[in-house]
């Protein structure tokens, strides 16, 4: 297993990472526990969770499968999507982040979270307010590294800009989604990481598992996988696998057989070749689909994989 820095921060994480999202939704409690102790077993020490998966299962599930190996793990969760209706149930206020937090540590079973991300923007609170909360947290204790989600580049700039300018510690990761099929990122997102030193943790790097080429274009999917049923297809990522999408994962295919990979390996280590990555986040719901994933995710494509893929998709 490969580690690196989380941005600009002395934090090591695996650049296999283990997305926790399915956990308290599509995977039970018995079958998460095996997923996350085949992850530490393959090396895997980034984990990534939120508030809201699962209601807060995903949290309550993953604290206790890592029980004792808690020192093995780094822990990343989320909180600013709303949990509850009425006022004061979501953004990034002082009170809401700070409730958030002590929400969070109850569930997993921890007296600290490793990095604390601000889930989506939130244009009602001054990004001031929201890292001197979170700042608060980091000197209580209760956090130590502070990241992001969801942000605009001009959003990550002003954040930086805002915590120099106050003397506050700032975001050292950004998560956003990027893959093969999803790339509005690279315009303006990935430089603005860059330039500020945040090491990106690219979320849905398989679409949804369109890029592990489990769907074809014209064929039924199982009805046991996430897009298995017409609720799920024209729900809020069926766009995974339309016909467009599908499309453009079989030119994919065909660019991974030519030099030599299998689309699972072009989709993740396409990623994890970013010196700007620091974790690829990858779901599963299997330990074998662990142990791909992390076959999978190597930093060693050269330029030649790049151009392939350009070609494909542009040409």
């Amino acid at each position: 297993m490969e580690y690196r820095k989380l941005g600009n921060s002395g934090l090591e994480v695996s650049l296999a990472g283990l997305g926790c999202n399915n956990f308290g939704m599509r995977t039970s409690e018995p079958d998460s526990a095996a997923v996350v102790n085949a992850a530490l077993d393959e090396g895997i020490n980034f984990f990534d969770t939120a508030d809201i998966y699962g209601g807060g299962r995903s949290e309550e599930f993953l604290g206790r499968a890592l029980g004792s190996r808690r020192h093995e793990a780094v822990i990343a969760t989320k909180f600013g999507i709303p949990t509850g209706q009425g006022p004061n149930q979501g953004g990034g206020s002082r009170r809401y982040a700070i409730t958030s937090c002590e929400k969070s540590l109850t569930r997993l079973g921890t007296d600290y979270i490793d990095v604390y991300l601000l889930h989506m923007p939130d244009p009602t609170t001054p990004i001031e307010e929201t890292l001197d909360a979170m700042n608060q947290l980091v000197d209580q204790g209760k956090v130590r590294y502070l990241g992001c989600s969801n942000l605009r580049a001009w959003q990550i700039a002003d954040a930086d800009w805002t915590a120099r300018d106050r003397g506050l510690r700032g975001f050292v990761t950004a998560q956003n989604e990027w893959s093969l099929l999803e790339r509005s990122s690279e315009a303006e997102v990935v430089p603005a990481c860059e330039r500020f030193g945040l090491g990106i943790m690219p979320y849905f790097p398989l679409a949804g598992g369109a890029l592990t080429g489990k769907y074809k274009r014209g064929e039924a999917f199982e009805q046991t996988s996430r897009f298995g049923t017409s609720e799920a297809r024209s729900g809020m990522f069926g766009h995974f696998v339309s016909d467009a999408s599908l499309t453009r994962v079989e030119q994919l295919d065909r660019v991974a057989g030519e030099v030599g990979l299998s689309l699972l390996e072009l989709a993740l280590s396409w990623l994890a070749s970013r010196p700007v990555v620091s974790s690829v986040i990858a779901g599963a719901t299997r330990p074998e689909q662990v142990k791909s994933n992390v076959a999978s995710t190597r930093s060693n494509l050269g330029s030649e994989v790049f151009e392939a893929v350009e070609r494909a998709l542009t040409g």
